[in-house]
């Protein structure tokens, strides 16, 4: 069985905005394979359903970005899976191109406070995770607001592909482990000239 838990806060103002985007990614994918996350438990909103022949719990924490790890400590427990091979997490990444994904099999929080929260509630940093490129910070802008800040237009639109390439990769994580899903996906987003 798999977890698989997208990051964000909840609540209708934080729709749409970059620190969601593991929402959308958890919608994408529950629209695709016809699975509805609409049970409350363990601090997040969960459904459960079959990917590809896997058994997974899809869920999206509803304790605000900077305590999801008091979500997934609660998933991880009583699922009883193991963490390392069995948790997938996915967040928004301000280091990388809006659109690009980033698939990691362990690694620092890189500054993401839900990423952070979750390293301190597993006390380790030994997880998978799907990082969402949501571009760098202009400058003078701070941080928060950055991230707590909507797309436009045309970033939705790529990041729309983007939430729907995630949920491919997700797949194949599934199906063929994240090494494949690695060498298949971590690559530059190529924009168009």
């Amino acid at each position: 069985m798999y977890v698989i838990v997208g990051l964000g806060n909840p609540g209708k103002e934080y729709t749409g905005t970059r620190h969601n985007i593991g929402f959308e990614v958890i919608d994408t994918l529950a629209g695709q394979e016809g699975i509805r996350v609409l049970e409350r438990k363990h601090k997040a909103m969960v459904g459960r359903g079959y990917i590809g022949g896997q058994k997974v719990i899809l869920a999206r924490p509803q304790t605000y970005m900077n305590l999801s790890g008091e979500s997934v400590r609660e998933l991880v427990d009583y699922y009883k899976i193991d963490e390392k091979e069995e948790l997938i997490i996915i967040s928004d990444d301000v280091s990388l191109e809006p659109g690009q994904l980033r698939i990691r099999k362990k690694g620092s929080a890189g500054g993401h406070n839900g990423l952070k929260n979750i390293i301190q509630h597993l006390g380790h940093d030994e997880f998978q995770r799907v990082k969402m490129g949501v571009g760098e910070k202009p400058k003078g802008y701070d941080l928060a607001d950055y991230v707590l800040g909507h797309f436009t237009g045309d970033e939705k639109k790529l990041m729309e592909k983007a939430a729907s390439e995630a949920a491919d990769a997700i797949r194949m994580m599934l199906r063929e482990g994240a090494d494949a899903a690695m060498n298949r996906y971590n690559q530059k987003v190529k924009t168009a000239e």
